[in-house]
């Protein structure tokens, strides 16, 4: 197993401890971090989850009590990860931590990870047939709970626009209980702009949104497209105009008590936009890309659409990212009523 070299430390002041400094100032983290190409990954669980993602750690801090279970952690990572470099572990008491990091730390260790290159959008895309995006998304713990749900919802992908908050955040990362290193995810920009990618790459984007013409989600359902992108916006005022009018569709979810007529499962419709080219005689739509299938998803086979068993698995997909949909809003309004009563720690 990786050899552990195990380092006593007395001084908070300790330069070596650069990493764990002010842990607490969200506006300092979040610019120093990536710009050290660092993470902090905060508690033994999901230090253990990214070592097994074959994140390699900087260091670790962590009290005398926790080395028991950070050597059997090490001890099950795979055998070709002994030839790695030893892991430099700095002990100390509870309260020269607390020192340190601004914070009683009582999840077991801390960990200063390197932060892995993002991939690009294509690769995290390709095989990827269920998508949530995440537009400037600005709490750590909602997009932590996004990465959580979508890892128990099989969700295949999550991109993240330019402002949304960082995936890797402490708070992030702990929140998703280690599953952000579990569900590929990369940032996609520009965006808006970045509709047409998803678009490209076969995508019927779904921004989930409240318009005249938005379809519900069970409607999503009765006729689901093969490949999903489904857009969530931001915490106070949702997704950008500019959003809406580049997606493909607009979704709501239902509310408890509309009428019948209101959750009736119609055919989905495509919203009044630019004819895609190779389409002119087809329906309008918003634009799903030149050159896919005719369709009223533009995703059909050319040999005869889709079989009864894709059909049923791609409805199964589209209930799973209603599932994801319904969970992420209620934590984002659960966080926007308790902002203010929760610690910064």
């Amino acid at each position: 197993m990786p050899h552990l070299d195990l380092r006593t430390v007395t001084d908070p002041g300790d330069d070596r401890l650069a990493d764990y400094v002010s842990l607490t100032d969200v506006a300092l983290r979040s610019k120093h971090e990536p710009a050290k190409g660092l993470y902090i990954a905060e508690s033994s669980t999901v230090l253990e989850r990214a070592l097994r993602a074959g994140h390699r750690p900087r260091s670790v801090l962590l009290a005398p009590r926790w080395v028991p279970d950070l050597e059997r952690m090490v001890a099950a990572l795979p055998a070709q990860d002994d030839e790695r470099e030893p892991i430099t572990v700095y002990v100390a008491d509870e309260p020269v931590l607390e020192a340190i990091t601004g914070f009683h730390v009582h999840r077991g260790a801390l960990a200063a990870m390197h932060r892995p290159p993002l991939p690009a959008v294509a690769d995290v895309l390709a095989g990827a047939r269920r998508v949530a995006v995440l537009e400037d998304i600005v709490d750590h713990t909602n997009v932590g709970a996004a990465f959580r749900s979508a890892a128990a919802l099989g969700v295949d992908a999550v991109l993240v626009t330019p402002r949304c908050a960082d995936p890797l955040y402490r708070r992030s990362v702990r929140v998703s209980m280690g599953t952000v290193f579990q569900v590929p995810w990369t940032r996609i920009e520009p965006w808006p702009d970045g509709v047409a990618a998803l678009r490209a790459a076969g995508f019927v984007s779904a921004a989930l949104a409240l318009s005249e013409d938005a379809i519900t989600l069970d409607e999503l359902v009765a006729d689901p497209p093969e490949r999903l992108a489904m857009v969530l916006g931001a915490e106070g005022h949702g997704l950008k105009a500019t959003t809406v009018a580049a997606c493909d569709l607009v979704v709501r979810i239902p509310m408890a008590g509309e009428s019948t007529r209101s959750t009736s499962r119609r055919r989905p419709r495509w919203r009044s936009g630019r004819r895609a080219s190779g389409d002119a005689a087809g329906p309008r739509r918003r634009g799903p890309g030149a050159g896919r299938p005719s369709g009223r998803w533009g995703a059909q086979s050319q040999k005869g659409g889709r079989s009864s068993s894709s059909a049923r698995a791609a409805a199964r997909n589209v209930v799973s990212m209603t599932s994801l949909l319904r969970v992420v809003t209620v934590s984002v309004c659960w966080s926007v009523g308790s902002a203010r009563s929760r610690s910064m720690t």
